[in-house]
């Protein structure tokens, strides 16, 4: 670091004590050993990021992990305070992880996965209880922060640590307020998208993490906000990227060394949970099965069985494909809950997006409430099309800057099509067979394309799509991939291995 950056970052420190300590954050940077207990493979930049959060929370920095959208902020992170436990600094301290609440049981399953080691309770749901016995890691969402803010004032958090951390970008919200007003030894902020519409967005998050180093609200719009959004200034905004630097860390899918590392396909499972309807819903429809079942035999009993499971995924997707209503909301469905938040960051992005049902109406369901909620114009691709309009579709996707997302079935837009113009696949609900889940990858992961592809499979957690993913993986572990195209193996279950496979698992 040279002399003049040196300069502007000490004025902002403004305390001589931070400033020593940023000199030995400089200094004495260096790669840390990946923990012993980690029980994933950290790529090249993942172990840069690793080292980089160990860094800055060692010399008690806050700091934003911004990396683009599937390069794992979570893993990153997790691996941070894994790191910690490691060498004995938290000293049964706990730390706070705070998500939106679709993406509570994703991180859930990620610590699973990669730190085990790492002891966790979630405190979410209506009948939360806080756990009077320590965890590594306590989880809850940004809701809940608000509304029980007491509890968490209580105590100082080793890492507080916010995902999607645009949803604290208005600083004059009482979510942000509450946020802001955590005690923790350390902040870090994960978002794929730190700037979503103006500077002020950014500081609010930069105000999360290092309280006062961007100054106040006001003097940040006179000395940045004015003269670089609307003077255009080119010195302010090079100093603006100075003082940032060290506490921002952020790379894209494009980048030239992350190309390298990447490969062209990357596939996230994504978890989600039910709301109370659809719990309801579920469990209503499990309700006296076995005793429709006792007796029936062969055609009957298999009928039987398929309506079942039909209904049991339409209300995984959502409740309105169940119930044939005409009115969903997105709160119904923590599946669309998610999908909402994972196309916020696509088109924050600018990039387009194939969303792939088995589902005509889930596929009506989708395009209603997407291009209401973010006010986009959403295509469809679907079977009742004639071959004029399926091309029209086709051409406006893949030539029409202004069309970002479509929404196709899995029979009419998995086969035969070239959608290159996609960088991103969301498989909304599961196909039993793999191949046909990868053909319709394929449409888009293919000759012609020109980005790395980032795919998104959605498994709704302790249900039905658990047994659907772990039977579709297995398959692929198969020397041979002659395997049924349909539902009907499972139709052949005993009634015990039915209820083990079909019931509800909260």
């Amino acid at each position: 670091m040279d002399c003049e950056s040196e300069r502007l970052i000490k004025n902002q420190l403004k305390n001589t004590n931070d400033f020593k300590k940023f000199k030995k954050l400089i200094d004495n940077s260096k790669a840390y050993e990946v923990p012993k207990s980690l029980t994933g493979e950290l790529r090249p930049y993942q172990k840069i990021g690793y080292s980089w959060l160990v860094q800055n929370v060692k010399y008690n920095f806050g700091c934003i992990l911004a990396d683009d959208m599937g390069l794992g902020k979570t893993l990153q992170i997790l691996s941070a305070i894994l790191h910690f436990k490691e060498v004995n600094s938290l000293e049964n301290k706990s730390s706070l992880i705070i998500v939106p609440p679709t993406l509570l049981s994703n991180w859930e399953n990620e610590i699973k996965k990669f730190t085990p080691e790492l002891t966790y309770y979630i405190y979410h749901g209506t009948n939360r209880t806080f756990p009077l016995e320590e965890y590594d890691l306590i989880l809850t969402s940004y809701g809940v922060i608000r509304l029980d803010l007491d509890i968490f004032q209580d105590k100082t958090w080793f890492i507080c640590v916010i995902d999607e951390a645009q949803n604290i970008k208005n600083p004059n919200t009482q979510q942000t307020k509450a946020i802001k007003s955590i005690k923790a030894e350390n902040k870090v902020a994960l978002t794929g998208t730190p700037i979503e519409n103006k500077l002020t967005d950014y500081w609010s998050i930069f105000d999360f993490v290092n309280k006062g180093y961007l100054s106040n609200l006001d003097n940040f719009k006179a000395n940045y906000v004015m003269r670089i959004e609307r003077l255009e200034e080119t010195k302010t905004l090079e100093k603006f990227k100075t003082i940032t630097k060290p506490f921002v860390l952020r790379r894209l899918k494009t980048d030239d060394n992350i190309k390298e590392e990447l490969p062209d396909k990357i596939i996230n499972d994504i978890y989600c949970s039910l709301t109370k309807k659809q719990i309801r819903l579920y469990n209503a429809i499990m309700e006296g099965i076995f005793e429709d079942l006792e007796g029936k035999t062969g055609i009957e009993r298999r009928g039987i069985i398929l309506n079942i499971i039909t209904g049991l995924k339409q209300v995984c997707n959502h409740p309105s494909q169940f119930l044939k209503s005409d009115n969903p909301k997105i709160n119904e469905s923590g599946k669309m809950e998610l999908l909402i938040t994972i196309l916020e960051n696509i088109l924050d992005v600018d990039e387009k997006v194939i969303i792939f049902t088995q589902y005509a109406q889930m596929s009506k369901i989708i395009e209603q409430l997407v291009s209401k909620k973010l006010k986009t114009n959403v295509l469809f691709l679907h079977g009742s099309l004639t071959q004029q309009k399926k091309a029209e579709v086709i051409s406006n996707f893949q030539e029409n800057k202004e069309f970002k997302i479509l929404v196709a079935t899995l029979k009419t837009g998995g086969v035969g099509l070239n959608l290159t113009a996609a960088q991103n696949v969301i498989h909304y609900d599961l196909w039993w067979n793999p191949a046909i889940e990868n053909q319709a990858t394929d449409r888009v992961h293919r000759i012609g394309q020109k980005s790395d592809v980032m795919v998104y499979r959605f498994i709704t957690k302790g249900t039905l799509e658990e047994v659907i993913d772990q039977m579709s993986k297995n398959k692929l572990n198969l020397a041979e991939k002659a395997i049924s195209n349909d539902e009907t193996f499972i139709t052949e279950m005993t009634n015990e291995e039915l209820k083990e496979a079909l019931t509800l698992r909260l």
